[in-house]
C-alpha cells in the first residue's frame, strides 16, 4: 500500500528543521564571538596575530583532514568554489580580523565587519549602477551613522585608523564567505557538503597562510606558558585550543550547516547575537568597556545592517557576476 505523509506531519517535520537550524546558528554565533576574545591574550603576550591565524587554521584543518578525505570528489567537482572558500571566508577574514583586534577593541573590530551589507549594496547601486530600495538605503545610513558612533568621530578618530582599515577588509571577506557558503543552498542532491567545503577551505587557507605568516619564525615558547586575560592568569595552550576547537570547527560546522537550514531573515537576526556575545565577553573578560555613545552606534550597526541584508533579499539585488544576490546577503561575521 502506498503512505500517505499528512500536511501536519510534513510541517512538524518543517518546524523541527528549522528549531534545529536556530539552535545551530545561536551555537555558532557563540562559538565564534568568543574567538577574539580567547585570541587577543595570546597576540598581547607576544605572538604575532598572522601566527595566531595560521595556528588557527592549520589545527582546525588538521582536525577536519578526514573530511576532506570523504568528500575528495569535491576537489574536481567544485575547485572554485574551495579556492574562493579557503582565500576569503578562512585565510581574508581570519587574517584581517586578527590584525585588527591586535590595534583595536574586539568589539569595535566586530561592529565595523557587519558594514558588509552596506558594501555590498554601495557596490550594487554605484558599480553595478542598479537601483535599491529606500530601505535599503536607509539601512546604509544606519549603519554608517552607527559606525561613525562607535570610532566617534568626534573626537577626531579616537581609533587606531589602521585597525579599522584592517576590520573593514575583514567586512569585505565576510561578503564572499556567505557568499560562497550559501552556494547550493537550493541545488538539491546537487549542492556541495558544507563539511567537505569547510574541510577544504581550512586546508587551502592553511596553505596560504603557511607561506604568508612563515610559522618557523613564532615565538612557540608562548604557547607553553601562561598569558594575561585582564590580569589573570591563563594557559596559553587552553585559549589556543579554544580558539581551534570551539572557535573554529565548532562555529564554522554549525554556522554553514544552520544557513542552509534557516532563511536568511532569521540567519541574519541571530547571527548579530554574535557581535553582542564578542563585546559582552571583552568587556567581561578582557576589560574592554564601550562607551554609551558606542553602545548606541554599535546597535545602529547592527539594525541598519540587518535591515540592509533583509532588504537586499526582497529586492534580488545583485552582488555578483549579474546574478540576484537573494540568500547570500545573510549578515553573518566569520572569525
Amino acid at each position: 500500500m502506498p503512505v500517505h505523509t499528512s500536511q501536519g506531519s510534513q510541517g512538524s517535520q518543517g518546524s523541527q528543521g528549522r528549531g534545529v537550524g536556530l539552535g545551530l546558528a545561536l551555537g555558532s554565533a557563540v562559538a565564534f564571538g568568543g574567538s577574539g576574545t580567547a585570541a587577543k591574550p595570546l597576540i598581547e603576550a607576544g605572538l604575532d596575530p598572522l601566527h595566531v591565524v595560521w595556528l588557527r587554521v592549520a589545527g582546525a584543518a588538521l582536525v577536519m583532514l578526514p573530511l576532506a578525505v570523504r568528500h575528495r570528489e569535491l576537489v574536481r567537482r567544485r575547485p572554485a568554489l574551495l579556492a574562493g572558500f579557503g582565500l576569503l571566508a578562512v585565510a581574508g577574514v581570519q587574517a584581517f580580523y586578527f590584525a585588527s583586534i591586535a590595534r583595536i577593541p574586539v568589539g569595535v573590530a566586530l561592529l565595523v565587519e557587519y558594514l558588509a551589507p552596506a558594501l555590498v549594496l554601495g557596490w550594487v547601486r554605484f558599480v553595478q549602477r542598479r537601483p535599491v530600495t529606500r530601505a535599503a538605503a536607509v539601512g546604509v545610513v544606519l549603519a554608517v551613522g552607527g559606525l561613525a558612533c562607535v570610532v566617534e568621530v568626534w573626537s577626531g578618530l579616537s581609533f587606531d585608523v589602521l585597525g579599522l582599515l584592517l576590520a573593514l577588509g575583514a567586512a569585505c571577506c565576510q561578503v564572499g564567505y556567505f557568499v560562497l557558503s550559501d552556494q547550493g543552498s537550493e541545488a538539491g542532491e546537487a549542492a556541495p557538503d558544507p563539511l567537505g567545503v569547510i574541510a577544504y577551505g581550512l586546508l587551502v587557507g592553511a596553505a596560504v597562510l603557511t607561506v604568508v605568516a612563515r610559522p618557523w619564525g613564532m615565538e612557540w615558547a608562548v604557547l607553553g606558558g601562561t598569558v594575561r586575560m585582564d590580569g589573570a592568569p591563563v594557559a596559553a595552550w587552553l585559549l589556543l585550543a579554544w580558539v581551534v576547537l570551539i572557535a573554529t570547527v565548532l562555529a564554522y560546522v554549525t554556522g554553514v550547516v544552520a544557513v542552509r537550514r534557516l532563511s536568511p531573515q532569521v540567519a541574519g537576526v541571530v547571527a548579530c547575537l554574535e557581535a553582542v556575545v564578542a563585546t559582552v565577553l571583552a568587556w567581561v573578560l578582557l576589560g574592554e568597556r564601550l562607551s554609551a555613545p558606542q553602545v548606541v552606534g554599535g546597535v545602529g550597526v547592527l539594525v541598519g545592517a540587518f535591515v540592509a541584508q533583509r532588504s537586499g533579499e526582497a529586492a534580488g539585488v545583485v552582488a555578483s557576476g549579474g546574478e540576484g544576490v537573494e540568500r547570500e546577503l545573510v549578515v553573518r561575521s566569520r572569525r
